[in-house]
């Protein structure tokens, strides 16, 4: 498998994160409580958490099965958010989140389509999912504008920490690609 280091769109230059930018990771978006709502994890404390997290899922992960792209403004600026994946066989589940700032001005869409692109382009892939909150709208208008498809409701699915500690509904979007 082997998916980009580097993709670039009209306005955005994605590349592998690197522990270098742990700092400017936590600084950005990694502990925003709201940027990290919805998500597995909750809000960092400290850069060195971020490191260490990055870290900890690089050793949780077979190599080849994860890759994680930051997201920055194609013509300079600070971080935009991030954009990764888990690879399973034939199919990519991905997910993203960007800094607040960012928000409402297409940058997840954006990527999104470019990532989702770059991952059906893959011979092995078949199958690109996503899943999101169902209260979470805007999420549900970045997968949908990414060419995904809402599939259906996975009940009780994912603990979303920052929410509940009962695991939550979450809406399954999909793209396949077709033969």
């Amino acid at each position: 498998m082997k998916f980009p280091e580097c993709v670039e769109t009209e306005r955005l230059r994605l590349r592998w994160q690197r522990e270098s930018d742990a700092e400017q990771m936590f600084t950005r978006y990694a502990s925003d409580p709201e940027v990290t709502r919805y998500l597995t994890w909750g809000p960092h404390q400290s850069a060195e958490e971020t490191l260490a997290f990055l870290r900890q899922r690089q050793a949780e992960q077979p190599p080849g099965h994860t890759f994680n792209w930051l997201v920055f403004p194609k013509d300079g600026g600070p971080l935009i958010g991030s954009i990764g994946c888990r690879v399973n066989n034939h199919t990519v589940e991905f997910g993203y989140c960007l800094a607040r700032d960012a928000w409402g001005k297409g940058y997840a869409s954006e990527a999104a389509q470019a990532m989702v692109s770059v991952w059906l382009d893959e011979p092995t892939i078949w199958r690109v999912q996503a899943f999101c909150d169902p209260v979470n709208v805007a999420s549900v208008r970045v997968l949908e504008k990414a060419g995904l498809t809402r599939e259906g409701t996975l009940r009780k699915y994912v603990v979303a920490p920052n929410v509940s500690d009962i695991p939550c509904d979450v809406y399954c979007y999909a793209r396949v690609r077709e033969t």
